[in-house]
């Protein structure tokens, strides 16, 4: 056992000799009482406790990964501005309002830099190094600086892109994680995440001076940074450490930095749009009916519409009136009890989350944990990789992305130029453009030309044009998204048939993915037939404008569901004919029992926000100056010992015991002094874990700390 020295005392406090094996089954950890599930009790409990709503007696808690402290409400209410930073797989941006004017929300200065045939508002997310491993630039500047390169010198620096995913993958993340540039050296992740944050912190405090004639500073800031919602909880640690570095806030007042949900972010400013502020719903006319039969295992619960009103005619493209004569309208109502799920679709994974609307306020409650997965626009991207080494040869599509990294980033740019216009209502091939240095380097290493690869392909979908360019038929195209708009269709298929969710009227598809007509088509032809498929208007804008608001009001969503069990290990009494006899240990001649799963919260347990877990824990040793205990998780809620099937540990929670009047001189030690008792309080209703510490005896503060990147 990693921490055989925390004694649970809710348990051990609450037996005597006389009715030890009697009690102890029926304590708040292993069969978790209703108080304890739901958290809805105002006093002290075993398993819970609500802090008084006086914000001013609190003791604070901190983010994950963060120490406990009481400076932040000296503080927390100085910043005249929210940014929020939408950190994105493939492409980043900022947006802010001025706490004095809420209700306009600023984007980014437009950046240098564009992509032939699309419309910039956010800058890829790519990072370029010296080959002194120094800052050089970030986004269109990077990129295009790269492409420019000599192809010889090019090899020398390190270009980074989409490696915002490698927060996903990892499983063992931590501080020391490496990421590969684009000419095979590794650099510390978390280096390269700090870069970015601190462009994004520049950058947008001299916009903010620009535009005010007032020199701001950090301080004047609170910051908010999006992730995806089914990242680990050492991912968003990373985040908020990589945050640190680049000096947006610090640990010393983590509250002014936010760790936003990214559908959680949308479905906070999707509720505040107008109807006009949505594309209608264009699903041809034959899918009303046929869809019906091809998707009938979804809930029948679900359909329960429509009412019909007009949409602003004025917000049609012209390829839309085009193509879609028969245009279905249909009222958009949110009100106290709607219900709808949001589907976030973005460049490295599709997120999901189902909110009620609670009440006149606005305020929203999760009626199911967040899910999904790296389905993102990335798969596609993937998928034309995958084609080109079956066309080309994967070991010479390996050696030109080494050889000629500037070369490989000209072909991904041609690909997503015609990925984003790709449409299931147009019949014209799509030509991609294959840079020179490419056909240069087939034409070299292979000794023939890459049309007589693509002949000897014999893909009647697959050209080489006349004007020296791959030509794509739309079924090829439509062929790339197949794999990850069916994983995305399964994903929404899945929430919709739990019988947990019912009453669900909108599905609004927001993310940067979303901009495509192929995925907007498919999810529309799938369900529009039990729900309406809304889309709002700048769709890939929208976590970013949510995220200033959440800035602004972190108390909108108010209740949320807990994608785990959390826990921690401990060490309990030893219960005959109970405990596992394998477990039993010995202290003290104390027999204890190891490996006890200790259950804060449940997976898919509704939480409110403010609600708290409470657990008093003693030292097993009076002379002990400080208390880890590890923290653990699991997908079930029947685990009773840490070490049952699907528990894993993910952190450990460090209690600093030796503070204000309990000298580690064990000669002054006794055992008639009462037992210490360390009183955690944790919360789990919040984007992060956060947790602080009481010494019950002296009253003061414990220096708390969650930590999931060094378990």
């Amino acid at each position: 056992m990693d921490s055989p020295e925390a004694i649970n005392l809710n348990q051990s406090q609450s037996m005597n000799p006389s009715n030890e094996s009697e009690d102890y089954p029926h304590s708040s950890h292993e069969l978790p009482s209703s108080n304890q599930k739901h958290m809805a009790s105002s006093s002290y409990s075993p398993g819970s406790y609500r802090y008084p709503t006086n914000p001013t007696k609190l003791i604070t808690s901190d983010d994950s990964g963060n120490e406990s402290s009481i400076n932040y409400r000296q503080k927390s209410s100085q910043h005249f501005v929210v940014v929020a930073i939408d950190f994105g797989t493939t492409y980043s941006g900022y947006a802010f309002a001025f706490t004095r004017d809420i209700d306009s929300i600023l984007m980014m200065r437009k950046v240098d830099g564009n992509d032939p045939g699309v419309i910039n508002q956010k800058t890829p997310t790519t990072i370029l190094l010296t080959p002194n491993l120094d800052f050089h630039s970030f986004g269109f500047f990077a990129r295009d600086f790269f492409h420019d390169l000599d192809p010889d010198e090019a090899k020398r620096w390190l270009f980074f892109e989409k490696f915002k995913m490698h927060l996903h993958y990892v499983q063992d993340l931590n501080t020391q994680t490496l990421i590969t540039a684009s000419n095979g050296r590794k650099v510390p992740a978390l280096a390269i995440f700090t870069y970015a944050l601190q462009y994004f912190k520049e950058h947008a405090l001299r916009e903010l001076s620009d535009q005010s004639g007032t020199r701001f500073v950090n301080e004047d800031v609170r910051w908010v940074i999006t992730v995806p919602a089914i990242w680990k909880q050492s991912a968003k640690q990373f985040m908020r450490e990589a945050a640190y570095q680049a000096g947006i806030a610090s640990r010393e007042f983590p509250e002014q930095l936010l760790i936003a949900l990214e559908p959680e972010a949308a479905s906070i400013y999707i509720r505040k749009l107008r109807m006009h502020q949505f594309v209608p719903d264009e699903t041809p006319p034959f899918s009303r009916n046929s869809i019906k039969r091809e998707h009938g295992t979804l809930s029948s619960s679900l359909s329960n519409q429509s009412s019909p009103i007009f949409f602003d005619s004025d917000k049609l493209s012209t390829e839309q009136s085009e193509y879609h004569p028969n245009t279905q309208s249909f009222e958009v109502v949110l009100d106290t009890g709607t219900r709808y799920i949001v589907v976030d679709c973005g460049g490295g994974t599709v997120d999901m989350t189902v909110h009620e609307l609670d009440n006149k306020m606005g305020t929203l409650k999760e009626l199911y944990k967040a899910t999904g997965g790296p389905y993102g626009s990335v798969g596609v991207d993937q998928e034309f990789e995958k084609l080109m080494s079956t066309i080309f040869g994967k070991e010479l599509l390996e050696e030109f992305k080494m050889k000629r990294p500037a070369g490989y980033v000209d072909l991904m740019i041609a690909f997503e130029a015609r990925k984003r216009t790709a449409s299931p209502f147009k019949n014209n091939p799509l030509n991609i453009s294959l840079p020179f240095s490419f056909i240069d380097f087939y034409k070299k290493k292979k000794g023939s030309t890459i049309e007589s690869a693509i002949r000897r392909f014999n893909d009647p979908d697959i050209k080489w044009s006349t004007q020296g360019m791959m030509r794509l038929t739309p079924d090829a195209m439509k062929r790339l998204f197949h794999h990850t708009v069916e994983r995305i269709k399964s994903s929404i298929g899945d929430v919709l048939n739990s019988p947990d969710v019912k009453g669900i009227q909108y599905l609004f598809l927001v993310g940067g993915f979303a901009e495509s007509p192929i995925l907007q088509y498919e999810i529309r032809r799938a369900f529009s037939s039990i729900l309406k498929v809304i889309i709002p208007q700048d769709v890939s804008l929208t976590i970013l404008k949510g995220a200033v608001l959440f800035g602004l009001d972190p108390t909108i969503v108010n209740v949320r569901r807990s994608r785990l069990t959390y826990g921690v290990s401990v060490l309990n009494r030893f219960v005959a004919d109970y405990h596992q006899i394998e477990k039993k240990i010995v202290k003290d001649n104390i027999e204890w029992c190891a490996d006890i799963f200790d259950k804060f919260v449940l997976v898919d347990q509704s939480i409110g926000l403010g609600d708290i877990v409470v657990r008093k824990y003693t030292p097993a040793r009076h002379n002990q100056a400080q208390c880890i205990i590890s923290f653990y998780c699991s997908e079930s809620d029947k685990p009773i010992y840490v070490t049952d099937v699907g528990v894993r540990k993910i952190g450990t929670l460090v209690l600093d015991m030796f503070h204000d009047g309990f000298p580690m001189n064990t000669s002054t030690l006794s055992k008639d002094r009462p037992r210490r008792e360390i009183q955690t309080r944790m919360v789990f209703g919040d984007t992060e874990i956060k947790v602080s510490a009481l010494d019950v005896t002296t009253g003061k503060c414990v220096r708390a700390t969650i930590d999931f990147l060094n378990k």
